[in-house]
């Protein structure tokens, strides 16, 4: 659910214009402000995928044991 909420956060348009001026902007303080934001949120996404897999595949494990 993350993952898809990140996608959707990344992949509208002023999620890609943010991206390209992290990147391919071709004024340096336009790089240097964005690219440490951009980085930082998919830190953090990246955070949050992890800690939903961890959360999910102990949910399960506890539901093959049969615990209730």
């Amino acid at each position: 659910m993350s993952l898809l909420l990140g996608a959707v956060v990344a992949l509208n348009p002023i999620g890609l214009d943010f991206l390209h001026s992290a990147f391919f902007a071709g004024e340096q303080l336009a790089r240097n402000i964005a690219q440490p934001i951009v980085l930082t949120a998919l830190a953090v996404m990246v955070l949050a995928v992890m800690l939903e897999w961890l959360v999910r595949s102990f949910l399960v494990k506890r539901r093959a044991r049969g615990a209730p």
